[in-house]
């Protein structure tokens, strides 16, 4: 472990930080800030992409406005590949952190907060990722330690009983607050036993089996360096920090042969479904309603996020003025396409009492059929357009935020044309071209839903939208 710092390059720490922070709240007042129909044309700044002899990916971005360094390990592995062990991704994820062979977790944690840095770990469906913040200043002291985490994790048994016995108390809870697993179900639902049905978090029972064995096996199967990305944005020189990251992940060497293409399923919609996940002391009922979306390297996707802007993409979207405002039936109403690297969802998402779930639901059908019975004006696009402009530069200010860009390109196989063509995508979309988004991505019929409520008061209502199966939110799992 590297010397503490001296005064001087604490109090530059401790700058550099509160300018990050600043940037941040900058971006977060921008962002609530009235659209400006004009908004500035946002190119993804030039980054280099090297890869070097092990298969490693490495992305340099260099942004020399504060004296800043985000990091990140990406690795390609995550819910998908848990197979008969849900939840095996996650805990290795966040294992990671617990330790390496030549620091424990103390030691970790100390020289982190010491300097204001920021760790973290975690799995996705898709990926796994660790993350690192810290001031130029630390690069000599802290990116060592980085490599170290991400190349040489110890798992160490006690301190992973204690995360597992965390995860299985933390999935209990979960299920207490239905708005927090609704989306989980709706997985379930839809992609069946499918890797993209394998619930992230896992289940209570499946993550109190898993073994130090089963997260060391996972970590040697996925986490090697032809199937991992390592990405640098911030305030250095690239010549250097190419030579830096060569230094320390030009050994990681992968063993065995590299993880296999699978397929992760496609959604499961040939007829109208209701899952009903009873909660028999639910005051009130969630519901997710939709179907099938699109994967998020889709050429459509910008587009349709302009589109969705209308339908439930912002406060006074119809879904919003028609459930909450006009009607008063819930605090808020909003529609999404969650995106895969493969495919991906589409739903309406809101939650009602008890004693209005049927109107509810009713109004959020009525509502979402406007976009075929109606469809989009010009005067309510433009509008649409000017707010989703607005919104989208000041999400890729920091080297933080365009770091986590990155991961996500490199997860799901974006091409930067995407991000540069935003503007040019935007303004080209027309009532006509809407229209033809609305028929060829927005799930019409058949569509899936998902209550969860007190079933003996909304299972008749239930039974108008599809064929219902019945499941208690207290039974382990998702399905």
């Amino acid at each position: 472990m590297n010397s503490p710092l001296t005064a001087g390059a604490k109090r530059a720490a401790r700058a550099a930080i509160a300018a990050a922070m600043a940037a941040a709240l900058s971006a977060s007042v921008l962002s609530a800030t009235p659209v400006q129909a004009a908004a500035a044309e946002f190119r993804l700044p030039e980054f280099d992409t090297v890869t070097l002899p092990n298969g490693l990916t490495v992305y340099l971005m260099e942004r020399h406005d504060v004296p800043l360094i985000a990091v990140r390990a990406v690795i390609k592995a995550g819910a998908v590949n848990d197979g008969a062990q849900p939840g095996l991704s996650n805990l290795t994820g966040d294992a990671l952190l617990l330790g390496t062979a030549a620091h424990n977790k103390a030691s970790i944690d100390q020289a982190f907060d010491y300097r204001g840095a920021r760790l973290a770990g975690g799995a996705g469906t898709e990926a796994s990722t660790v993350q690192a913040n810290f001031a130029k200043a630390d690069t000599a002291a802290l990116l060592p330690l980085f490599a170290e985490i991400v190349q040489q994790p110890n798992f160490d048994d006690a301190e992973l009983a204690k995360l597992r016995a965390r995860k299985v108390n933390g999935i209990k809870q979960a299920k207490e607050a239905p708005r927090n697993v609704v989306q989980t179900y709706y997985r379930a639902m839809l992609f069946g036993d499918r890797p993209y049905g394998i619930p992230a978090s896992g289940t209570i029972s499946s993550m109190a089996a898993l073994k130090q064995g089963d997260v060391r096996g996972y970590y040697q199967r996925y986490y090697r360096p032809d199937n991992a990305a390592i990405i640098v944005v911030g305030d250095f020189q690239k010549t250097a920090m190419r030579q830096q990251i060569e230094s320390l992940f030009g050994a990681w060497q992968a063993s065995g042969p590299a993880p296999a293409a699978q397929d992760n399923g496609k959604v499961q919609a040939s007829k109208a479904r209701v899952l009903l996940v009873n909660k028999p002391d639910a005051i009130e009922t969630t519901f997710l309603i939709g179907g099938a979306g699109i994967a998020r390297n889709d050429p459509d996707y910008v587009q349709l996020q302009v589109v969705n802007t209308v339908l439930g993409g912002r406060f006074t979207s119809w879904l919003n003025d028609e459930l909450r405002v006009n009607s008063g039936l819930t605090y808020g109403a909003n529609s999404q396409f969650a995106t895969l690297a493969q495919t991906g969802t589409f739903a309406i998402s809101s939650f009602t009492a008890l004693p209005k779930t049927e109107a509810a639901l009713a109004l959020a059908h009525k509502t979402y059929q406007r976009l075929w019975d109606k469809g989009i004006d010009a005067a309510t696009l433009a509008s649409a357009k000017a707010y989703v402009k607005g919104q989208f530069p000041p999400r890729y200010e920091t080297s933080e935020q365009l770091a986590s860009l990155l991961g996500d390109m490199y997860a799901n196989r974006v091409d930067r044309a995407q991000i540069d063509n935003f503007t040019r995508d935007v303004d080209s979309l027309t009532p006509e071209k809407a229209k033809a988004l609305v028929d060829k991505h927005f799930p019409r019929k058949q569509l899936q839903t998902v209550l969860v409520g007190k079933a003996e008061a909304i299972r008749a209502i239930a039974k108008t939208y599809g064929e219902v199966s019945e499941i208690e939110i207290s039974a382990d799992g998702f399905r």
